[in-house]
């Protein structure tokens, strides 16, 4: 389960990033999605804005924690 949550935070931070590139070039979201992420990663407009919403990077480092606490347990 992690392995999957890892890979689609890693994602969400992904289109990020490039939400952030370009909308500081002057560039609305709507375009960054139809033009950017749309062709690239195959996703709907309200997944994409769902992962603006995300916490992803706070999410994805409790997940590496919680992992190496389960590590640290055997």
């Amino acid at each position: 389960m992690a392995y999957t949550r890892r890979n689609r935070l890693e994602r969400i931070i992904d289109i990020q990033q490039i939400v952030l590139d370009h909308t500081n070039n002057g560039v609305t979201q709507e375009w960054v999605f139809e033009n950017k992420i749309k062709p690239v990663y195959k996703i709907s407009r309200s997944t994409f804005y769902a992962y603006l919403g995300t916490n992803a990077k706070k999410q994805l480092k409790d997940l590496e924690n919680n992992f190496k606490n389960q590590l640290n347990l055997f």
